[in-house]
Order: C-alpha cells, then structure tokens, then sequence
C-alpha cells in the first residue's frame, strides 16, 4: 500500500497494469484526521486574502537564476503601448481572442539575479523609488531581495539592459548606490546617448524626458564603477551581450550558457506576451525607432523559436520565464512549466 504523499514510481505504475485506475492507486491513503473538538468550536478558517510568489529560482547549468517581482500594477492597455500605430480595437480583439481584458493588463516588471559560481549578477534593478510604476505598487527590488535570500551588499555586478526608468529606478535608494560593492554594465552606445542628448525641452510626460532627468539622478553619479560592453561583449564567462537596438539606442539582450544550458534574457523585446508576439511588426509606444524595434523583435523571436532558447522576457508575467514558438509570421509565447525539472 503506497504511503500518503509519496510519488508513484514508473515501475509501479507499469506493474499495476492498464486496468488499476487512479482511484485504486491512491486509495490506500488514510483519511485526514478528523477536526478536534477545539478547531470545531472556533468555526470555519479566516479568509487569507490572495498570495503570489515573489521571487522565482532554477538552475540553468551551473547558474543559479533568481527573477524577482518588482511590481504588481494594473495599467491601461496593452493598447497603445503595444499597437500603437493600429485602432484600438485591433488590440482589444486580439486580447478578447486570447481570454484576456481588452483594456487593462498587468506587465511582469522582472530584474534577475544570476549566481555564476564566481558572481552575483543582477540583470536590471526594477522602478525603484522613480520609476514608471510608482510605489507601493512598483519599486519593489530593495524590499524583496531579502525573502529572496540576497543582501545588496552580495551584488557583484549590476547589467543594465538599457536607461529606461523601469530598469534603473533601483540603482539608488534614498540618495545612496543600493548596491555598495557593484560595478555596473551598460551598453556604450545607451550610456553616450543619454549622457550627450539633452531633452530638458521636451514636455516633462515625455519617456526620454523622465529617463534622462534619471540617468542624472541614478547613473551619472556611478560612473565611476561603469564598465562598457558592445554587441558580442563578454560581461562574464557564458554571458554575452547580444544587439538589440530599437526599444533605445543601444538596447542589449543578453545570451547565457553554462554546462550546454541556454537562456536569452531580451530585456524589453516585448512588452506583452500575446500583443508583441503574434503581431512583432505592431508599433510599441516606448520604442525610439519603431522600424528599428520591428525587425529586432522578428529577428530576436526567431532566433528564440528557432533554437528553442529558454527566454527570460522582463516584461512578460511573473517569473517571465518561457519559451518562444512560430506560427507562420507570428510567435507564440509558451511560459514555463516543468521542462526544467525533468
């Protein structure tokens, strides 16, 4: 008789033949025990309110991977931020085809933590205090690195895919480098864009006018630990920079492999997993140069589809990890479930 709570191995389940059903095979469990006396009197459980996990762990290899749930919003959309250059109604029925609200959706906001061996690697540092999504609703990093089993002093390194606010609102907490032992890598061509480009004239609710007055704020004052990567560059042994320019000048994805094991993070190469998939040509409001970010998001895609890359997509939902699948010109987006167990 199997014991409760116990897995049915193979060999059992084949020497049990065709004809045992499920029901025979887990009959031979106790009944839980009956509620005391006490637990009765006290009437029926608390409501406990809804739970999500916040933070997300696997091996790829020998890296351990960690992403961390930075905030938890619903926004208007996903029309225009994806879709821009479409009816609204387009984008609605798309999400109306796929069981999905037409007009509000809830982004993954996903930095990653890496364990190298050797390093702690922080992929991007969320909203922090000013970010797109304001706290308490977003800016949750600092917060929740601790349940996740992290101090920022543990941080090694800090990449940083690209300048957005959502990618480097967390750098600073009041006032001062969250990460005190960090050196930090962006991409050269992004650093010297928002270093040289001043839009102090643009309207301040204009996304590059927020991210430069944040690069100010929270990049400029760590230039001195900013070490540079290109397309190719290595940020560390199996991790490699890979161009992905579009969404902002120097917009980087990063390619890791450790012990065989593949993973692309590709950063903000889409913005949701059903809108920016099946339709990569759509307009995605915060890219700077819309073409630009069309054909990366079809070559990234195929490239994912095609080599079956394990994709950590930052903005997709909560862990953000998933796969990637073609459909004629169209993608599919295919979130983990237990590939990496097996």
């Amino acid at each position: 008789m199997p014991q409760c709570g116990t897995g049915v191995t193979r060999r059992q389940v084949l020497a049990a033949g065709a004809a045992l059903t499920a029901g025979r095979l887990l009959g031979g469990c106790s009944a839980p025990p009956a509620r005391t006396a006490q637990a009765a009197a006290q009437g029926p459980a608390n409501r406990l309110g809804t739970a999500e996990p916040a933070f997300f762990r696997f091996q790829l290899g020998d890296f351990e991977v960690t992403t961390i749930s930075d905030a938890g919003a619903v926004i208007d959309g996903p029309w225009p931020i994806v879709g821009q250059d479409r009816p609204a109604v387009k984008v609605e029925a798309l999400m109306r085809e796929n069981l999905l609200p037409e007009k509000k959706f809830r982004p993954g906001f996903t930095p990653m933590l890496v364990h190298t061996g050797k390093e702690l690697i922080l992929f991007d540092t969320g909203n922090g205090a000013g970010g797109f999504v304001p706290r308490p609703y977003g800016g949750w990093l600092a917060a929740q690195l601790g349940p996740a089993g992290f101090l920022p002093e543990q941080v090694d390194v800090v990449v940083l895919s690209h300048l957005h606010p959502d990618h480097v609102g967390g750098v600073m907490e009041n006032g001062k480098p969250l990460f005190p032992r960090a050196r930090y890598v962006i991409g050269q061509m992004e650093y010297d864009h928002w270093a040289r480009t001043d839009y102090s004239s643009v309207s301040p609710d204009a996304n590059e006018y927020k991210t430069s007055k944040l690069f100010q704020s929270n990049v400029a004052p760590i230039a001195d630990r900013v070490s540079f990567v290109k397309p190719e560059g290595e940020v560390a042994a199996g991790i490699h920079a890979v161009e992905a320019y579009g969404h902002t000048p120097g917009h980087l994805a990063f390619h890791l492999e450790s012990q065989g094991k593949r993973m692309l993070f590709w950063g903000d190469c889409a913005h949701h997993e059903v809108a920016s998939l099946a339709h990569p040509e759509w307009h995605a409001l915060f890219d700077m140069d819309k073409a630009k970010g069309v054909a990366t998001r079809k070559r990234i895609y195929d490239m994912a589809a095609s080599e079956r890359l394990l994709v950590m997509g930052y903005h997709t939902s909560f862990p953000s990890v998933g796969f990637v699948q073609k459909s004629g010109a169209a993608y599919r987006w295919l979130p983990l479930t237990y590939q990496l167990s097996v």
